[in-house]
Protein backbone atom coordinates (compact mmCIF):
# COMPACT_ATOMS: atom_id res chain seq x y z
CA UNK A 1 0.00 0.00 0.00
CA UNK A 2 2.82 2.55 0.64
CA UNK A 3 4.31 2.25 -2.35
CA UNK A 4 0.96 2.74 -3.95
CA UNK A 5 0.52 6.41 -2.33
CA UNK A 6 4.66 7.06 -3.40
CA UNK A 7 3.02 6.43 -7.15
CA UNK A 8 0.15 8.65 -7.04
CA UNK A 9 1.78 11.96 -7.36
CA UNK A 10 3.68 10.48 -10.16
CA UNK A 11 0.04 9.22 -11.39
CA UNK A 12 -1.28 12.76 -11.00
CA UNK A 13 1.54 14.64 -12.80
CA UNK A 14 1.71 12.72 -15.59
CA UNK A 15 -2.29 12.80 -15.87
CA UNK A 16 -2.55 16.37 -15.70
CA UNK A 17 -1.64 17.28 -18.98
CA UNK A 18 -4.33 19.82 -20.29
CA UNK A 19 -2.93 19.88 -23.96
CA UNK A 20 -3.33 16.04 -24.26
CA UNK A 21 -6.66 15.68 -23.06
CA UNK A 22 -7.84 18.37 -25.18
CA UNK A 23 -6.32 16.64 -28.07
CA UNK A 24 -8.23 13.38 -27.19
CA UNK A 25 -11.44 15.54 -26.77
CA UNK A 26 -10.88 17.47 -30.07
CA UNK A 27 -10.25 13.90 -31.88
CA UNK A 28 -13.41 12.54 -30.42
CA UNK A 29 -15.77 15.28 -32.25
CA UNK A 30 -14.39 14.74 -35.27
CA UNK A 31 -16.14 12.16 -37.73
CA UNK A 32 -15.75 8.23 -36.45
CA UNK A 33 -14.27 10.02 -33.63
CA UNK A 34 -14.33 7.47 -30.65
CA UNK A 35 -12.42 5.14 -33.06
CA UNK A 36 -9.30 7.61 -33.89
CA UNK A 37 -9.36 9.04 -30.31
CA UNK A 38 -9.21 5.40 -28.93
CA UNK A 39 -6.27 4.60 -31.45
CA UNK A 40 -3.78 7.88 -30.69
CA UNK A 41 -4.76 6.64 -26.79
CA UNK A 42 -3.47 3.37 -27.50
CA UNK A 43 -0.69 4.66 -29.57
CA UNK A 44 0.24 6.60 -26.27
CA UNK A 45 -0.22 3.19 -23.95
CA UNK A 46 2.01 1.18 -26.12
CA UNK A 47 5.08 3.51 -25.82
CA UNK A 48 4.49 3.38 -22.30
CA UNK A 49 4.08 0.31 -22.06
CA UNK A 50 7.41 -0.70 -23.99
CA UNK A 51 9.59 1.48 -21.78
CA UNK A 52 8.28 -0.45 -19.16
CA UNK A 53 9.40 -3.65 -20.77
CA UNK A 54 12.34 -2.31 -22.11
CA UNK A 55 13.38 -0.10 -18.77
CA UNK A 56 12.02 -2.55 -16.26
CA UNK A 57 14.94 -4.70 -14.73
CA UNK A 58 17.23 -1.06 -15.06
CA UNK A 59 17.56 -0.86 -11.38
CA UNK A 60 17.21 -4.53 -10.59
CA UNK A 61 21.21 -4.34 -12.44
CA UNK A 62 22.55 -1.86 -9.78
CA UNK A 63 23.91 -3.30 -6.67
CA UNK A 64 23.82 -2.63 -3.60
CA UNK A 65 19.53 -1.29 -2.92
CA UNK A 66 21.46 2.22 -1.73
CA UNK A 67 22.67 2.41 -5.60
CA UNK A 68 18.99 1.86 -6.67
CA UNK A 69 17.53 4.69 -4.12
CA UNK A 70 20.08 6.87 -5.70
CA UNK A 71 19.21 6.69 -8.90
CA UNK A 72 15.86 7.10 -7.92
CA UNK A 73 16.72 10.30 -5.98
CA UNK A 74 18.33 11.41 -8.79
CA UNK A 75 15.29 10.68 -11.30
CA UNK A 76 12.84 12.53 -8.81
CA UNK A 77 15.30 15.55 -8.86
CA UNK A 78 15.67 15.68 -12.74
CA UNK A 79 11.52 15.33 -13.02
CA UNK A 80 11.03 18.10 -10.43
CA UNK A 81 13.34 20.46 -12.44
CA UNK A 82 11.85 19.72 -15.61
CA UNK A 83 8.44 20.45 -14.43
CA UNK A 84 9.63 24.37 -12.76
CA UNK A 85 11.08 24.74 -16.27
CA UNK A 86 8.09 23.71 -17.65
CA UNK A 87 6.24 26.03 -14.69
CA UNK A 88 8.61 29.14 -15.83
CA UNK A 89 7.71 28.69 -19.54
CA UNK A 90 4.09 28.54 -19.03
CA UNK A 91 4.66 31.41 -16.89
CA UNK A 92 6.12 33.09 -19.74
CA UNK A 93 3.78 32.25 -22.18
CA UNK A 94 6.60 29.83 -24.02
CA UNK A 95 5.02 26.26 -25.41
CA UNK A 96 5.50 23.15 -23.12
CA UNK A 97 8.30 21.03 -25.23
CA UNK A 98 6.04 17.59 -24.26
CA UNK A 99 2.67 19.50 -25.61
CA UNK A 100 2.02 18.48 -29.34
CA UNK A 101 2.92 20.70 -31.62
CA UNK A 102 1.13 23.81 -32.19
CA UNK A 103 0.60 22.66 -36.47
CA UNK A 104 0.13 19.42 -35.88
CA UNK A 105 -3.18 20.76 -33.69
CA UNK A 106 -5.39 21.40 -36.67
CA UNK A 107 -4.68 17.86 -38.22
CA UNK A 108 -5.60 15.69 -35.29
CA UNK A 109 -9.10 15.60 -36.60
CA UNK A 110 -9.21 14.89 -40.10
CA UNK A 111 -6.57 12.07 -39.24
CA UNK A 112 -6.91 8.48 -39.81
CA UNK A 113 -6.96 5.95 -37.18
CA UNK A 114 -4.01 4.23 -37.98
CA UNK A 115 -2.25 7.50 -38.36
CA UNK A 116 -2.99 8.62 -34.88
CA UNK A 117 -2.04 5.61 -33.27
CA UNK A 118 1.22 6.63 -35.04
CA UNK A 119 0.84 10.44 -33.71
CA UNK A 120 0.37 8.93 -30.26
CA UNK A 121 3.63 6.62 -30.55
CA UNK A 122 5.41 9.27 -31.79
CA UNK A 123 4.53 12.12 -29.45
CA UNK A 124 5.03 9.96 -26.58
CA UNK A 125 8.37 9.33 -27.45
CA UNK A 126 9.56 12.57 -27.78
CA UNK A 127 8.21 13.98 -24.81
CA UNK A 128 11.18 14.07 -22.10
CA UNK A 129 9.32 14.53 -18.85
CA UNK A 130 6.64 11.82 -19.97
CA UNK A 131 10.16 9.17 -20.00
CA UNK A 132 11.77 10.74 -16.39
CA UNK A 133 7.95 9.83 -15.05
CA UNK A 134 8.04 6.38 -16.31
CA UNK A 135 11.45 5.89 -15.34
CA UNK A 136 10.74 7.13 -11.54
CA UNK A 137 7.85 4.97 -11.45
CA UNK A 138 9.73 2.10 -12.35
CA UNK A 139 12.41 3.10 -9.49
CA UNK A 140 9.87 3.28 -6.99
CA UNK A 141 8.61 -0.04 -8.13
CA UNK A 142 12.08 -2.01 -8.25
CA UNK A 143 13.26 -0.24 -4.74
CA UNK A 144 9.89 -2.10 -3.07
CA UNK A 145 11.90 -5.00 -3.44
CA UNK A 146 8.37 -7.09 -5.12
CA UNK A 147 8.00 -10.33 -6.95
CA UNK A 148 8.12 -9.86 -10.67
CA UNK A 149 4.08 -10.49 -10.81
CA UNK A 150 3.70 -8.03 -7.95
CA UNK A 151 6.10 -5.21 -9.65
CA UNK A 152 4.01 -6.01 -13.18
CA UNK A 153 0.36 -5.47 -11.51
CA UNK A 154 2.27 -1.98 -9.73
CA UNK A 155 3.22 -0.73 -13.10
CA UNK A 156 0.03 -1.91 -15.04
CA UNK A 157 -1.95 0.25 -12.04
CA UNK A 158 0.46 3.31 -12.41
CA UNK A 159 0.12 3.32 -15.99
CA UNK A 160 -3.80 3.01 -15.75
CA UNK A 161 -3.68 6.05 -13.55
CA UNK A 162 -1.24 7.85 -15.49
CA UNK A 163 -3.40 7.32 -18.82
CA UNK A 164 -6.83 7.55 -16.55
CA UNK A 165 -7.58 11.35 -18.19
CA UNK A 166 -7.28 10.31 -21.71
CA UNK A 167 -9.37 7.28 -21.26
CA UNK A 168 -12.15 8.64 -19.08
CA UNK A 169 -13.75 10.56 -22.65
CA UNK A 170 -13.64 7.40 -24.61
CA UNK A 171 -15.42 5.54 -21.83
CA UNK A 172 -18.05 8.60 -21.58
CA UNK A 173 -18.75 8.85 -24.94
CA UNK A 174 -18.88 4.85 -25.54
CA UNK A 175 -21.41 4.87 -23.25
CA UNK A 176 -23.54 8.28 -23.65
CA UNK A 177 -22.26 9.26 -27.09
CA UNK A 178 -25.79 11.52 -27.23
CA UNK A 179 -25.64 13.71 -23.78
CA UNK A 180 -21.52 13.17 -23.10
CA UNK A 181 -20.94 15.60 -26.49
CA UNK A 182 -22.02 18.74 -24.55
CA UNK A 183 -20.02 17.97 -21.89
CA UNK A 184 -16.87 17.45 -23.24
CA UNK A 185 -17.32 20.20 -25.84
CA UNK A 186 -17.58 22.08 -22.45
CA UNK A 187 -14.66 20.45 -21.38
CA UNK A 188 -12.55 20.89 -24.08
CA UNK A 189 -13.52 24.77 -23.83
CA UNK A 190 -12.27 24.93 -20.02
CA UNK A 191 -9.29 23.41 -20.96
CA UNK A 192 -7.87 25.12 -23.62
CA UNK A 193 -8.83 28.51 -22.04
CA UNK A 194 -7.27 27.94 -18.19
CA UNK A 195 -4.38 25.32 -19.79
CA UNK A 196 -1.86 27.71 -18.87
CA UNK A 197 -2.79 28.56 -15.35
CA UNK A 198 -3.12 24.63 -14.96
CA UNK A 199 0.23 23.49 -16.45
CA UNK A 200 2.05 26.39 -14.00
CA UNK A 201 -0.25 25.36 -10.83
CA UNK A 202 0.29 21.39 -11.66
CA UNK A 203 4.24 22.06 -12.86
CA UNK A 204 5.18 24.33 -9.90
CA UNK A 205 3.22 22.01 -7.21
CA UNK A 206 4.58 18.59 -8.38
CA UNK A 207 8.13 19.73 -9.62
CA UNK A 208 8.81 21.27 -5.86
CA UNK A 209 7.47 17.73 -4.62
CA UNK A 210 9.43 15.80 -6.66
CA UNK A 211 12.55 17.64 -6.17
CA UNK A 212 12.24 17.85 -2.91
CA UNK A 213 11.92 14.20 -2.37
CA UNK A 214 15.05 13.62 -4.73
CA UNK A 215 17.50 15.98 -2.84
CA UNK A 216 16.22 14.94 0.91
CA UNK A 217 16.50 11.21 -0.58
CA UNK A 218 20.30 12.03 -1.96
CA UNK A 219 21.10 13.81 1.78
CA UNK A 220 19.37 11.08 3.74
Amino acid sequence: MNIFWELVPMMLGTALAPLWIIVVLLILRSPNGLVKATAFVIGTTLVRLLQGLAFGYLFGAVEPAAGRSSIVSVLLMVLGLLLLISAIKSLLHEEDPDAPPPKWMSTFDRATAPRLLGLGALLTVMAPKLWVFTLSALGVIRGAALSSTEAVKVFLLYLLGAQALLIAPLLLYAIMPGRSARWLQSASDWLTRYNRPITFAVSLIFGSLFLWKGVSGLLL
